[in-house]
C-alpha cells in the first residue's frame, strides 16, 4: 500500500505553502478562488484525504446552478461516458457550484423525450438535451424558452430556431468522411450501405446526406444501396448486416451512422468473411477498440466528449447570465478519426 499523501505533499503539488493549504482547509484567512481551485486539482491529482472538504470551501458561498441533462441508454458505454464527462465539466468549472441532474431515455418515441424533458425542467435551471427531431419536442423547448428555460441540442441537432445552440461534432462531414474511408478502404469497387437509426435523427439524416454526397462527387463507381434503418438497436443491425451480406455478394463497405454497430460488429465476427467489407461506426468505446484492433472494422468516428462538455458547460453558464440567445446558434467541434493502427 503506497504512502497516504500529506499536506506537505499537496502544497509541493500545488505549488503554494503550507499555510496556503490550511487556510484553504479551515477558512481562516480568505484565499484566492485561483488558489484554491489550483489546490484542489492537485488535492485530486495526489489523491488527498480531504480534496473533497476543499471542493466544499471553495464553493461554499456560490449560488447553486442546477444542471439538467437528457441523454439515451444508460446500458451503452458512450452515454455512460458522457454522463461521467458532463459531471466532472461541472465540478471543475471555477466560479459556480454546480447540482448535475441526468436522466436517460430509453425509448425513440416523442413523447418519452417529452415527458422526460418536461421532468427534468422541473429540476434544473438550463437543460442540455440528446433528442430526435419532432414537432412536439420543438413545442415543448418553445414553451420552456418562453418561461426562461434555455435547452442545448447535443450531438443531434433538433428544434432549430428554438433551442439555444446545438453543440456537437458537424455530422455533414462525419458522413463524408465515412464515404472517404470505405472507398480507400474497400476490397474492391461495388455496392455500400448506410444505417440510421431513423428519419427523425436529425444528425443520422446529415451522415447520410454527406455520405451519399461523397461517393455521388468523388467515387461514383460505387453504388449505394437504400438506406437501412436499425432503429439503433443491436438485434435489428445483427440481423440486417447478415442478411445484407447474403443478399449483395459484391458488398464491399457500410456505415453504421447511428447506434446499434455492436450487432454489426457480432455479424462480422460470426461470419468470418475472407474479404470482408469496410466498415465504418461511431464512437470510441471498449466495443469498438476490440473490433479495430482484430480488423472487422475499419475506422471510428468519435465525438469529442471531454472538450464538448466543457464547452457547453461554459455557454450554459453565459446563458444563465446574459439570458436566452435570440437567434439560435451552432458550435461545431472537430471530430476525431481512429483506425486499427492507432489503437
Amino acid at each position: 500500500m503506497g504512502r497516504r499523501p500529506t499536506i506537505t505533499d499537496l502544497a509541493e503539488r500545488a505549488g503554494v505553502s503550507v499555510a496556503t493549504i490550511d487556510r484553504v482547509l479551515n477558512g481562516r484567512q480568505p484565499v484566492r478562488e485561483e488558489t484554491a481551485r489550483k489546490v484542489y486539482e492537485a488535492a485530486r491529482e495526489i489523491g488527498y484525504h480531504a480534496a473533497d472538504l476543499i471542493r466544499q470551501r471553495i464553493e461554499r458561498d456560490l449560488r447553486p446552478i442546477r444542471f439538467g441533462f437528457l441523454l439515451l441508454k444508460e446500458d451503452q458505454a458512450f452515454y455512460r461516458a458522457f454522463a461521467a464527462q458532463l459531471t466532472r465539466a461541472v465540478e471543475e468549472t471555477p466560479g459556480i457550484r454546480g447540482i448535475v441532474h441526468i436522466e436517460f431515455v430509453r425509448s425513440q418515441t416523442p413523447s418519452d423525450f417529452v415527458k422526460a424533458l418536461e421532468t427534468l425542467a422541473t429540476r434544473a435551471e438550463v437543460i442540455g438535451m440528446a433528442s430526435l427531431d419532432h414537432h412536439l419536442v420543438t413545442r415543448t423547448v418553445e414553451s420552456l424558452k418562453a418561461s426562461g428555460k434555455a435547452v442545448f441540442s447535443l450531438l443531434s441537432d433538433f428544434a432549430q430556431g428554438v433551442r439555444d445552440t446545438y453543440v456537437g461534432v458537424n455530422n455533414m462531414k462525419a458522413g463524408r468522411t465515412a464515404g472517404w474511408l470505405i472507398s480507400r478502404s474497400a476490397p474492391r469497387v461495388g455496392k455500400v450501405a448506410v444505417f440510421v437509426g431513423s428519419h427523425r435523427w436529425h444528425g443520422h439524416e446529415l451522415r447520410e446526406t454527406g455520405f451519399r454526397s461523397y461517393f455521388r462527387e468523388h467515387a461514383p463507381q460505387f453504388n449505394v444501396l437504400d438506406t437501412l434503418v436499425n432503429l439503433d438497436t443491436k438485434e435489428v443491425t445483427h440481423e440486417a448486416t447478415v442478411t445484407l451480406i447474403d443478399r449483395y455478394p459484391d458488398l464491399t463497405g457500410f456505415y453504421v451512422a447511428g447506434g446499434g454497430f455492436e450487432g454489426a460488429i457480432a455479424a462480422l465476427r460470426e461470419l468470418d468473411l475472407v474479404r470482408p467489407p469496410s466498415v465504418v461506426v461511431n464512437e470510441l468505446v471498449p466495443e469498438t477498440i476490440d473490433a479495430l484492433r482484430e480488423h472487422l472494422i475499419v475506422g471510428v468516428i468519435a465525438t469529442p466528449l471531454e472538450r464538448l462538455c466543457r464547452a457547453l458547460i461554459d455557454l450554459m453558464v453565459k446563458t444563465l447570465q446574459a439570458g436566452p440567445l435570440e437567434t439560435s446558434g451552432q458550435l461545431f467541434l472537430p471530430f476525431t478519426l481512429h483506425v486499427p493502427e492507432s489503437v
